[in-house]
C-alpha cells in the first residue's frame, strides 16, 4: 500500500496520466500503439512507459511476437484486491487538481471542461444499462483519427453508485435485496442512483 501512494507522484506529467488510462483500458500497449492513440510520438511514450516501470506503477505484459515491448499495469496483491481501483481514484484526482491549477496556462480555446451530475431512481438493471450507455458514447470517439487537428488528450470520468443514508444498515433488507435510501420506498426495486460525469 505504501509504495502505491508514494508512486503516485512521478504519475502527475500529462503524458503519463494518458499512458496510465490507456494502458488500464487495454489491458497492455506498446509505445507505438500509445503513440497511435494519444497523438504522441512513440519516442515520447517510450520514455515515459521506462520512467513508470522505473516507479513501479507498469511492468513488461506477455510479448505478442516480434520486438515491440507491451506494457501492462502492476497486478495488484491478492491482500489487496481493492488497491487498484483506489490507485486510478488516486489518479483521477491528481490529474483534475492539475488542471484547475493549470487551466490559465493552456491555449484559450481549451480554458473549459464540462461536468454534470444528477441524482436518478434506478433499478439494478437500469444502472448497469446506463453504464453500457456511456460506453457505447465513448466508443464512438474512441477509434476516431487521435491525429487529427486540434485533438488532445480529455479525461472522461464517470461514476454510478447508490445513494445510502444509513451507513449502518448498507446490507440492506435480506428478503428483497434492498437497502435503505432517503425518503418512501421506490416502486419495483429502484433506488436513487448518483451519476456523476
Amino acid at each position: 500500500m505504501t509504495r502505491r501512494l508514494t508512486a503516485a507522484a512521478p504519475a502527475e506529467h500529462p503524458v503519463r496520466i494518458a499512458l496510465l488510462k490507456l494502458i488500464g483500458e487495454a489491458g497492455s500497449v506498446t509505445s507505438t500503439e500509445a503513440a497511435q492513440r494519444l497523438g504522441h510520438s512513440s519516442g515520447l511514450c517510450s520514455f515515459h512507459l521506462r520512467k513508470l516501470a522505473e516507479h513501479g506503477l507498469i511492468e513488461d505484459a506477455p510479448r505478442r511476437g516480434g520486438r515491440a515491448r507491451p506494457w501492462q499495469l502492476v497486478r495488484t496483491p491478492p491482500e489487496a484486491p481493492e488497491g487498484s481501483s483506489l490507485f486510478h481514484r488516486e489518479l483521477e484526482d491528481t490529474s483534475y487538481r492539475l488542471w484547475m491549477e493549470r487551466r490559465d496556462q493552456a491555449p484559450e480555446q481549451w480554458r473549459q471542461d464540462d461536468a454534470f451530475s444528477a441524482v436518478l431512481q434506478l433499478t439494478p438493471a437500469e444502472l448497469r444499462e446506463l453504464g453500457e450507455t456511456m460506453r457505447q458514447a465513448l466508443r464512438g470517439f474512441r477509434h476516431r483519427d487521435p491525429n487529427r487537428p486540434g485533438a488532445a488528450p480529455v479525461a472522461v470520468l464517470a461514476r454510478l453508485f447508490p445513494l445510502l443514508t444509513e451507513p449502518e444498515n448498507v446490507a440492506g433488507d435480506a428478503a428483497d435485496g434492498t437497502f435503505p435510501t432517503q425518503g418512501p420506498r421506490p416502486e419495483e426495486g429502484a433506488a436513487p442512483v448518483a451519476e456523476q460525469a
